[in-house]
């Protein structure tokens, strides 16, 4: 089973595999020790997530830097021997200045390949948590679909009150078993949500329960987990209208959650984001398009709260209110 962390991290694996190790993870005798390997791992590549940019090499950088080498070694002159070492005991004595060349090349070619693959290996990362967050929605957008079949429209909060926000749909799809507490469904890799290790989607008498007291606030603020959904849109008097499947290919339902300046998701390092839309359809879209077309987590009063209109979108996040 550790053998599959790395690829479980990485989302580098099928589904079932993915499973098997989630069971894992929860199981209370070996659970433990792979949640400590797991958190090792992250902990490992955190590093790489910090520099996720590519720098292009400037034109004629590795013949100026041979020419620099060269010009360099045959000026240098056979290396001194190290204080205390004998040619016998294995020491640089006697290399002239094609060793000395020839040790720098290897130096420089090890470095070569260091800057050549850490950009490949970090894109490889940010590829498989993109892979990962776009499976997790298509397996949401497989529960609403789901539900809206059944009750005609998608989960919508209420129009007013503590229950009324945008995490609502995540215990309203539990209460109904079309998703799992705490499979990770709703998290996206490497979140702070989900390095946590503990997260659980509350059904709704849970929640409920939990109204007036200081577990609450916490409730709300993650029941959503790590993705926004619709706030729906108010008519002209001021009614919060029942989220309608029409089934639109432009209409987001749902996508990575807004951080606190509603501007961008966080949850991407790379500025990736993911959009559910009402069809069931899927997109990845980079940060500088996100709102193109129109403020994907503002409505058109330019708030966070239900559209204006129909077709006025707004993705909140999970403590959102309508």
């Amino acid at each position: 089973m550790r053998d599959e962390l790395v690829g479980y991290l990485l989302g580098a694996i099928e589904e079932p595999e993915s499973k098997r190790v989630e069971t894992a993870l929860a199981d209370p005798q070996q659970g433990p020790a792979l949640k400590r390997d797991l958190e090792q791992l992250r902990r490992a590549i955190e590093p790489l997530s910090r520099d996720h940019g590519f720098l292009a090499a400037p034109p004629g950088l590795a013949r100026r830097t041979m020419r620099f080498v060269e010009s360099h070694a045959a000026a240098a002159g056979p290396l001194p021997t190290p204080r205390g070492l004998s040619p016998e005991e294995g020491s640089w004595s006697g290399a002239g200045p094609r060793a000395w060349l020839d040790r720098t090349i290897m130096a420089a070619t090890a470095l070569a390949a260091c800057v050549l693959v850490g950009p490949l290996l970090l894109d490889a990362i940010l590829e498989s948590r993109a892979r990962r967050a776009e499976r997790s929605l298509q397996k949401t957008s497989g529960a609403l679909q789901g539900y809206a079949e059944s009750h005609r429209v998608f989960p919508t909060p209420p129009d007013a009150g503590p229950l009324s926000r945008a995490g609502l749909y995540g215990p309203t799809l539990v209460s109904e078993h079309r998703l799992v507490a705490d499979d990770g469904t709703l998290l996206c890799p490497d979140t702070e949500l989900a390095r946590r290790g503990n997260f659980r989607v509350p059904t709704l008498d849970e929640l409920k329960a939990a109204v007036g007291t200081p577990q609450f606030e916490e409730l709300v603020r993650s029941m959503g987990g790590d993705y926004g959904y619709t706030l729906g849109h108010r008519n002209a008097a001021g009614a919060l209208q029942p989220n309608r499947n029409l089934r639109r290919k432009t209409h987001p339902i749902m996508a990575d959650a807004p951080d606190a300046c509603c501007e961008k998701s966080s949850n991407h390092p790379g500025g990736i984001h993911h959009i559910l839309f009402e069809d069931g359809h899927v997109e990845r879209v980079f940060q500088d398009d996100v709102h193109r077309d129109d403020h994907l987590f503002r409505n058109d009063d330019g708030e966070t709260a239900a559209g204006v209109d129909p077709d006025d979108a707004v993705i909140g996040d999970s403590h959102h209110q309508p």
